[in-house]
């Protein structure tokens, strides 16, 4: 059974086409929610975000989900998958808006693409990183279950995450620089790409967190 999954909801996101996609691949029961009682009721936990990491973090904070998250991977230590933003969300410091203090739950920085970025053909690159990439996978993992090495996800993203530890990454894409795709630790996978807007691959990525016990 993959119980109840609930959708950390801090106002930044389109959380409902997460929620719907949980549910076609499985969910018992999905609540879109900030509700620090009913997430610490949850089997599992998304964190998940869109937009500028200052008003991320600045309501993330007004409503406590920080300390909520905390207390969710480190106490209770429920299966979390953060996406996107909410993946930012977790390193030390992010260079968007001129410099964000983050959660720094994984040590490491967001930083940006940069205006003058080239592929290895020295062809210019567009920012924000828009689209389908590659995603190659670093380590071993229950969320990579049915999943293809070399398998495309789809991105959207001005900003990339660069783990402090090297071993914490579980996955990673080209695009002019070698950046975080996904990380793993303990109960906790966080991925940069949009696994609701993945296909078949994303759905996969999704169905295999409904069963996943947070075990490595």
């Amino acid at each position: 059974m993959s119980g109840v999954v609930a959708v950390i909801d801090y106002g930044m996101g389109n959380l409902h086409s997460v929620a719907s996609a949980l549910e076609h691949v499985g969910a018992d029961e999905v609540l879109v929610t900030h509700d620090a009682d009913l997430i610490r009721r949850a089997d599992r936990v998304v964190f998940p975000g869109v937009g500028a990491i200052r008003d991320c973090m600045a309501e993330i904070r007004r409503l406590k989900c920080d300390e909520l998250l905390l207390d969710v991977l480190q106490e209770q230590h429920k299966p979390v998958l953060a996406i996107c933003v909410g993946m930012q969300a977790l390193m030390t410091h992010s260079q968007e808006n001129e410099g964000v203090a983050c959660l720094d739950i994984v040590p490491g920085e967001v930083r940006f693409f940069g205006d003058a970025l080239k592929d290895a053909a020295g062809h210019r690159l567009k920012v924000p990183h828009m689209g389908w990439n590659e995603v190659r996978q670093r380590i071993e993992h229950p969320l990579w279950n049915g999943i293809a090495d070399h398998t495309r996800f789809y991105f959207v993203h001005s900003y990339y995450v660069d783990a402090a530890d090297r071993a914490l990454v579980a996955g990673e894409v080209d695009y002019g620089v070698p950046a975080n795709a996904a990380l793993a630790r303990d109960n906790l996978f966080a991925v940069q790409f949009h696994p609701e807007k993945s296909q078949v691959n994303g759905m996969k990525i999704l169905e295999n967190f409904c069963f996943w016990d947070g075990s490595c």
